[in-house]
């Protein structure tokens, strides 16, 4: 999938192993897209290459905004404008330097 990203031309593509934070997915994407139109084309890519794998995407949201989730089961991708990604800052969240300050309290 990130291959998917780059080939649309995602800016900072970052990949998290949650697999230690949550039940809920192994692994986050993170990706910016320079418009609300490139954000939804690319996650609009993501579903098509998930479909050809035989992926059935458990759900999309925000496909009418500057976020948008595509939910792949073991992958959740978030697609985002770039001011959107600056304002959220999911990366601290699944960063591994937040775990590992966790880890030091």
């Amino acid at each position: 999938m990130v291959a998917v990203l780059d080939d649309a031309k995602a800016m900072d593509i970052q990949v998290f192993d949650v697999t230690e934070q949550t039940s809920i997915t192994d692994r986050m994407i993170i990706a910016s897209g320079r418009s609300e139109r490139q954000v939804k084309s690319m996650a609009e890519k993501l579903v098509a290459r998930a479909k050809q794998e035989g992926i059935k995407p458990l759900g999309v949201e925000g496909e009418q905004g500057d976020w948008v989730l595509v939910d792949l089961g073991d992958l959740i991708a978030h697609i985002m404008h770039p001011t959107t990604r600056a304002y959220y800052q999911l990366e601290k969240l699944w960063s591994e330097d937040r775990r590992d300050a966790e880890n030091q309290s």
